[in-house]
């Protein structure tokens, strides 16, 4: 079986790739390389194109049997303020993808989506039946592909499972794969950045949230339990599952200083810390309630916070930089 993974050369995508690659599937990495890197397709069949080019599609998804849609870009904050990226791209190209699929005859989809599309939760530990209503771009856009596979259920029967993840963090164990952004906005490979003397201190927004240190709290999930996450929702829709959405977390919080302490037991560094105002828009706690992808596919998250940091510190060693991906895009 063939499964075509746009977005294949960045974080979650590559390793998504080599859990289906482990498990036996065929593997088609599709990238425009605008964010991937192509060293973290070495092993899989590459193809360099971009989602909305549906002549470099087309031919690619006549060889497809599913496809796990990751191709999209995910900053928060610089969505605010290139809206009209944000919606090219993530929703004008994921509604191009999809028409794409349709017209191949492909019945299986993997999204990914994101707790963004939830906004400011009412209740926490978020579950599925909390109200979808994004307070950014990002999230608004996510939403967009969400709507668009309901529709298309409905429509065509293009069977789906939209997965809503929290923050992905941490590194292939293998050392084959593990976060290569540029600029780095996360909050883990920045705090272990801030224990080496020539790299910056953390900014830390905030310590004043109604948390129990003051400071936010989020769901951390590694990064290859999401990806065994992803294996498990295409292996169910094969076996004749039903399109389903699905928040993907380990369901437990840890403030910015409880990442902060792990980073330092880790590393056996202190990390170089300054504080910051708080980022506009941000919830005080994220947690995901799994509940329901435990229940369906019996998949629950096997690394703890300690394993997410130590994964990570191991791959920013081998990487040899900081911030700054090793190997050219």
């Amino acid at each position: 079986m063939i499964v075509l993974v746009t977005g294949g050369a960045g974080y979650i995508g590559s390793h998504a790739a080599r859990a289906l690659r482990r498990a036996g599937y065929e593997v088609v990495v599709y990238d425009n390389l605008s964010t991937g890197h192509r060293c973290l397709t070495e092993g899989f069949e590459f193809i360099e194109g971009d989602v909305a080019d549906v002549a470099r599609l087309a031919p690619v998804l006549a060889r497809a049997d599913a496809v796990m849609h990751f191709a999209a870009h995910t900053d928060v904050r610089e969505s605010v303020t290139h809206a009209r990226e944000y919606f090219a791209n993530n929703a004008g190209g994921g509604l191009t993808l999809l028409n794409a699929v349709l017209d191949a005859g492909i019945e299986w989809f993997v999204f990914s989506s994101s707790c963004a599309v939830y906004g400011v939760p009412g209740r926490v530990p978020i579950s599925e039946e909390e109200p979808r209503q994004p307070v950014n771009p990002y999230g608004a856009s996510k939403l967009f592909v969400e709507h668009a596979l309901e529709a298309y259920e409905h429509a065509y029967e293009l069977r789906s499972a939209r997965l809503r993840y929290f923050n992905a963090a941490g590194a292939d164990e293998s050392g084959e794969a593990g976060e290569l952004h540029d600029p780095e906005t996360h909050l883990i490979p920045l705090a272990l950045a801030a224990t080496m003397a020539d790299a910056p201190p953390l900014e830390v927004y905030g310590n004043d949230y109604p948390t129990a240190d003051g400071t936010c709290i989020r769901d951390y999930i590694h990064v290859n339990d999401l990806a065994d996450a992803h294996l498990r929702a295409l292996q169910y829709l094969e076996a004749g599952g039903k399109s389903v959405s699905l928040n993907l977390g380990t369901g437990q919080g840890h403030s910015v200083l409880e990442v902060i302490a792990a980073v330092e037991r880790v590393t056996g560094r202190p990390v170089r810390r300054t504080l910051a105002p708080r980022r506009a828009g941000d919830p005080p706690e994220l947690v995901a309630d799994p509940a329901r992808a435990q229940k369906l596919w019996q998949w629950k998250p096997t690394r703890s916070l300690e394993d997410v940091v130590a994964s990570a510190w191991a791959w920013m060693q081998k990487s040899h930089k900081l911030a700054t991906p090793t190997c050219s895009s």
